[in-house]
């Protein structure tokens, strides 16, 4: 009789937290530990169930994150951790395994993971690939901007959003991260590749779930001057073995291209738009899926070494 894999959610109340429930809690090969509501907070309570399983997921705020990596003393317990806490820390594996087969690799093989955030998986997706084919100069200035849903800001902005009587200036688009210093950044220079932190601008607008990144490039100043149809081409070629990640042939895009065409999925999709001259790279996924919680299950299933499909869609 095989023994099911015992897997932890500390923070399972937090949006993450009860999406990752959502996907994996009718699953017969894992065991769920649940901790008592009352005793979430004690700090001896989560001691214990942090290191009585295999797999544990942390979707808590940074400073949670790193209190609950210190409470973990077996060696043999693996972390997949949905905070921003350990993006960019040593010893930590990024949990994009499109990036390439090494890094499907290390996540396979590691006890700690980092899950990327929504809107770094957007850029990460689009700009990585052509740093890494050449195409796009380390110093490139990349400028991106990225749409989103509401829920990615949490229960606080899911309850201002849906609440009676609301703001009505919350019905337009809302430019935030004004400072340019948002927290994905960091995560977006590393793994990318890129020498200079690229210019960002999240948007976050009335409606549930969803997002589209996008950067826009001037093609006379990538390498070899390619055109937009040469940049699908090879996108395409760099992704067409993935089950997660889809680009879509070039000239082959809907008319219109809506943030929020795969929610409820954890697929990214990869538009690119142009001509001879100027090139578009949008990245349309669920900041709840293949941005959030979707990745994480993903990652837990690469690390059990089962099929990375497993209960997704």
């Amino acid at each position: 009789m095989n023994m099911k894999t015992k897997v932890y959610i500390d923070g399972q109340s937090g949006t993450t937290g009860l999406q990752i429930y959502d996907r994996i809690g009718q699953r017969d090969d894992l065991e769920l530990l649940r901790i008592d509501e009352d005793k979430r907070h004690d700090l001896e309570e989560r001691k214990k169930f942090l290191n009585a399983a295999d797999i544990v997921f942390l979707c808590l705020p940074d400073a949670g994150a790193i209190e609950a990596v210190s409470l973990i003393e077996d060696p043999k317990v693996r972390v997949i951790d949905a905070s921003t806490a350990h993006r960019t820390a040593d010893g930590w594996d990024y949990g994009f395994p499109e990036l390439s087969k090494e890094q499907r690799a290390a996540i396979a093989g590691s006890k700690r993971v980092a899950n990327p955030g929504c809107h770094a998986t957007g850029l990460i997706s689009t700009t990585a690939p052509l740093v890494r084919m050449g195409f796009l100069p380390k110093d490139y200035p990349v400028a991106c901007y990225s749409l989103t849903g509401y829920s990615g800001g949490g229960k606080k902005m899911i309850a201002d959003y849906e609440a009676e009587g609301r703001e009505e200036l919350l019905s337009t688009p809302g430019i935030y991260g004004l400072t340019l210093k948002h927290k994905h950044v960091p995560e977006m220079t590393k793994m990318t590749g890129l020498s200079h932190a690229p210019v960002f601008m999240p948007v976050v607008d009335d409606y549930y779930k969803g997002m589209a990144t996008t950067i826009m490039l001037q093609n006379r100043l990538l390498k070899g001057n390619p055109t937009a149809e040469e940049i699908c081409r090879a996108l395409e070629e760099y992704y067409a073995d993935e089950r997660f990640v889809k680009v879509v042939p070039f000239g082959e895009q809907d008319a219109k291209l809506y943030a929020g065409k795969l929610a409820g999925t954890n697929m990214l999709e990869i538009n690119v738009c142009g001509h001879e001259d100027q090139t578009s790279v949008t990245a349309l996924f669920d900041n709840l899926g293949k941005g959030a919680s979707g990745a994480a299950v993903q990652n837990m299933n690469i690390m059990l070494g089962l099929d990375e499909t497993t209960g997704l869609v």
